[in-house]
């Protein structure tokens, strides 16, 4: 269950949004729809470098994210320092921290996992189950999925699910013949899930709070959704696992089976049973890490080298004196060049790039609200198009949507949209849970579509080096290819799209007097 605390850090995020829509605004050349002219360049640039180049380089989409800041800053009246201040203003929002501290400490967790040999125990599993070859590799995105969707719930960072799941299951799956693409997609799947539904995950907080709405009976309150959405996409990805072409697990890159890999399943079920007893996730993740370095070290997966190194230059004043530990060496002909190295290096690296990008968005988020490009859009929709509670619904969904598809920091996204939920579902007098869960589901599910999305990236970034490792090169799957195959987002978001098409489930708020609530 959430812990008071994550909800005082979840407010303390809003408030801090809610500064920067009354902090002074900035005046565009063009209006208010010009303030959006960095997150709309920014989305083009990732489509074009994405989609019509196939090049899926974080730092190239941070580079994206810099000219479109640039830009924007032409358009920009009066004094630009005041753009600048907005700039550095939404990169030292909260929220673009959560998500930063949630990368690194599962980076580090996971790396850890993927070197003491889990990888190995999970190969070792699926030779000791009773399934041919043949038929194995059809399975495992739907096994994937359900696995990816439980861990997620219960540590509450899709996230992290996600960091964890691509550098375990994803190369041990593809390594026994299942497709990439299609595992790629089943564990963003489960992230998804777990976004959506846990307790514990931001997203639902948020979603909650900013409705007026209780975290219990929104979670409850969505369960029937959620459910039907993960029952088809099991289906889904069942007749998918049939149909796309899977790889004959054999040659030089499968690693064999060692049944000890899998005593790293205690490490994320010690993670799983702290982040549900209510510690914060980043405590939850740090048991993990020191009971993974316990077994590396205790069992002989992995010398205590492999955890972290110092390679220290031959110049080095005082590094002789520390040889004799086993993380210092001197840089020499069989040594690697002067350098930090090991597991807890290589995860926390991996997302340096993502990092910069995140706080970019941020930024260029801040910039639209000051510009009141998101007040333009709330006013739009209440004007011309929310004017019947099922069109009201609808707006939602796809403002929602539009939202998510510049700001792919779900969580930010979320707190950007949320105020103009409630103001229109107010204006109708629709339910706090169901505003909350029109909010998150899309919030969730296309946080993890779109493939500059924030979940997206934070996958694909730890494929180069499970390519390096392995040496299969179907391992790096391109962000723009997976979209399609994230099944249980693609279900969710059209679930409540019909929902609000259709009115069903549609709640209104309790009358005052009577204390009913109102369905149709």
């Amino acid at each position: 269950m959430s812990s008071p605390d994550d909800v005082d850090d979840v407010q303390t995020e809003l408030n801090e949004a809610e500064d920067a829509r009354t902090a002074p605004t900035l005046e565009f050349y063009g209006g208010r729809a010009a303030s959006a002219i960095p997150l709309g360049l920014f989305v083009v640039w990732a489509v074009v470098q994405s989609g019509l180049f196939g090049i899926g380089d974080t730092t190239g989409l941070v580079l994206g994210m810099l000219v479109s800041l640039v830009v924007g800053m032409f358009f920009v009246k009066g004094d630009w320092k005041h753009y600048a201040n907005a700039i550095f203003e939404g990169m030292t929002e909260r929220v673009a921290a959560t998500a930063i501290v949630a990368w690194l400490w599962a980076g580090m967790f996971a790396q850890l996992l993927q070197d003491g040999g889990f990888v190995n125990g999970l190969i070792w599993v699926a030779n000791a189950v009773p399934v041919s070859e043949a038929v194995l590799p059809t399975l495992l995105p739907a096994l994937t999925f359900v696995l990816a969707a439980l861990l997620a719930t219960g540590i509450g960072t899709g996230y992290g699910t996600t960091i964890t799941f691509v550098t375990t299951f994803f190369p041990a799956t593809v390594l026994l013949g299942a497709n990439p693409v299609l595992m790629f997609g089943a564990i963003l799947s489960g992230a998804v899930f777990g976004d959506n539904l846990a307790p514990v995950s931001d997203t639902t907080i948020v979603s909650a709070v900013t409705q007026d709405a209780d975290i219990g009976g929104v979670v409850a309150s969505r369960l029937k959704y959620a459910f039907v959405a993960a029952a088809l996409a099991i289906v889904g990805y069942l007749i998918a696992g049939q149909l796309m072409a899977t790889y004959q697990p054999t040659g030089d890159g499968l690693p064999s089976g060692n049944v000890v890999g899998l005593v790293h399943l205690v490490s994320m079920g010690l993670v799983i049973w702290t982040a549900v007893n209510g510690r914060h996730i980043v405590e939850a993740i740090s048991w993990g890490i020191i009971a993974a370095i316990v077994f590396n070290v205790g069992l002989g997966l992995a010398p205590a080298s492999s955890i972290v190194q110092f390679v220290a230059p031959t110049t080095a004043p005082f590094a002789d004196a520390f040889t004799a530990l086993p993380i210092v060496t001197i840089a020499g002909p069989e040594t690697p060049a002067a350098g930090v190295y090991g597991s807890l290096y290589t995860g926390a690296a991996g997302f340096f790039p993502l990092i910069v990008l995140t706080l970019l968005i941020v930024a260029a988020a801040r910039i639209m609200i000051q510009g009141g490009g998101f007040e333009a859009v709330q006013d739009f929709l209440l004007s011309t198009v929310a004017t019947k509670v099922r069109r009201a619904e609808t707006t939602m969904v796809l403002g929602t949507a539009g939202v998510n598809a510049m700001i792919t920091i779900n969580t930010a996204a979320e707190i950007a949209i949320a105020p103009y939920v409630a103001r229109i579902g107010e204006q109708f007098n629709i339910n706090g849970y169901r505003r909350a869960n029109i909010l998150d589901a899309n919030t969730s599910a296309l946080g993890y579509i779109f493939p500059w999305a924030g979940g997206v990236l934070a996958g694909y970034s730890q494929m180069p080096a499970l390519v390096e490792e392995y040496g299969v090169e179907s391992m790096l799957v391109n962000p723009v290819d997976v979209w399609p195959f994230v099944f249980h987002g693609w279900l969710l978001f059209f679930v409540f799209l019909a929902a609000a098409l259709t009115g069903y489930g549609l709640e209104y708020a309790t009358d005052r007097e009577a204390e009913e609530v109102a369905r149709v």
